[in-house]
């Protein structure tokens, strides 16, 4: 039977797009950038409105699911006579492919069924709390992952901490709110942080923050639900020692894979999962059977992914968040969530009108965008200063779509 190939799946990674790039013939992949047009002409998505937010997760384009399509229809037509003899080699290379992408090795990563599952292990998992310890959360931090961290208190009989982050934050005020925290409390030893905040957008300087913590002896536990595909970056430029990640939102995979991440020193910080023997990462989660098909198409979500390029992604959806937010910076009436800071900031970005803090106020805004104006956002609690309205574009968002966004945040502030 002809099953899928660790070449196969390794050259998908390595297929080059079609027309996704501009530049003459003879140009060196430096002089090339993307084709925009092209790019969002790789999704087939509905233009029956104005989607503006697409944080929840990623649109496949078309080549990614014409795969996962395909992995689907060989998985269901050999059955069992694929899951029991080729499934494994398969799936190693797609995790050789991932781990090639995160710059880390393949035995420091396990595939799990999505950054809040990803995350719930390393927390649950952390094995060097003992009672009297203390953990450390923020405002902005995910609320699964919060809840998580407040069932550590009743578990291990740790004494929990949460801050609010800044608003309007800075680069520095930032690693200054962590390191106040730590000093006031010297018994934390873990701490939770969010590389890309799912409520504001705020984008945190981790590496600084992780690197100052370690010199008090406290560990993280990095969230990068929304950073993996939206920046460019590998795990040692965030400098963490376990990181949770999703392929579903911006690599832009099919729905139900995610990414553990446990640096092979410190593999022993993070137990075994119940019921489980045996060393190595695999050992730390058990999913079950799981869609082997959409695990499968993590190969050509990269492959998609490389093409455009990371940095390239970055900067696009940097542009289009710039574009109404830095244009309806200091508007009266209308409050802008994250910083002018490149640093600190990415596609997503959340707005406030004036006054407006409670979520029923923010989620008739929505509701206001979506009937009026065509527009579909998602009101997000949370935030220490108030509840707000989320702004995320994706590659297929248009200049004239968010163009509309200013005119409607003009016409309600």
């Amino acid at each position: 039977m002809p099953c899928f190939s660790r070449r196969d799946i390794l050259a998908a990674v390595m297929t080059t797009g079609a027309g996704l790039t501009t530049g003459s013939a003879n140009a060196s992949p430096q002089n090339t950038k993307p084709d925009w047009h092209a790019v969002a002409a790789q999704y087939d998505v509905s233009r029956d409105v104005i989607q503006l937010e697409n944080g929840n997760f990623g649109t496949m384009a078309r080549p990614v699911f014409a795969a996962y399509q395909r992995h689907l229809d060989k998985v269901n037509r050999y059955g069992s006579y694929y899951a029991r003899r080729d499934v494994g080699p398969d799936l190693m290379a797609v995790r050789t492919a991932a781990a090639t992408a995160l710059g880390v090795a393949p035995d420091e990563i396990v595939f799990t069924r999505g950054a809040t599952e990803s995350l719930q292990i390393l927390i649950a998992g952390y094995d060097r709390l003992k009672p009297g310890d203390g953990v450390l959360i923020a405002d902005l931090d995910y609320d699964s992952m919060q809840s998580a961290f407040h069932g550590l208190e009743q578990r291990c009989g740790v004494k929990l901490t949460s801050i609010a982050l800044p608003e309007p934050a800075t680069h520095q005020s930032l690693i200054d709110a962590y390191e106040v925290a730590l000093k006031a409390n010297p018994a934390i030893r873990l701490m939770l942080l969010t590389h890309v905040s799912h409520r504001t957008g705020l984008v945190l300087p981790v590496k600084d923050i992780v690197a100052m913590a370690r010199g008090r002896g406290v560990d993280a536990i990095v969230d990068a639900a929304h950073s993996w595909g939206q920046l460019d970056f590998k795990l040692d430029d965030l400098g963490a020692d376990f990181v949770g990640l999703t392929c579903h939102k911006w690599i832009g995979a099919p729905l139900g894979v995610g990414i553990s991440y446990i640096r092979r020193a410190r593999l022993d910080a993070i137990g075994l999962y119940p019921g489980e023997s045996g060393e190595g990462i695999d050992h730390r989660v058990h999913t079950g059977t799981t869609n082997f098909a959409a695990m499968l198409s993590v190969a050509e979500a990269l492959s998609f992914h490389h093409e455009i390029g990371a940095a390239a992604k970055e900067a696009r959806l940097r542009a289009l968040r710039d574009r109404w937010a830095e244009a309806l910076r200091g508007h009266s009436g209308l409050e802008v969530l994250t910083p002018s800071d490149p640093r600190l900031t990415c596609g997503i970005t959340s707005f406030r009108l004036t006054g407006k803090t409670s979520l029923a106020e923010n989620r008739a805004i929505a509701q206001e965008l979506l009937k009026r104006f065509n527009i579909f956002t998602v009101e997000r609690s949370g935030a220490a200063n108030g509840a707000c309205v989320r702004v995320t574009p994706a590659l297929f968002t248009s200049e004239a779509e968010v163009d509309g966004l200013i005119v409607a945040l003009k016409a309600m502030a």
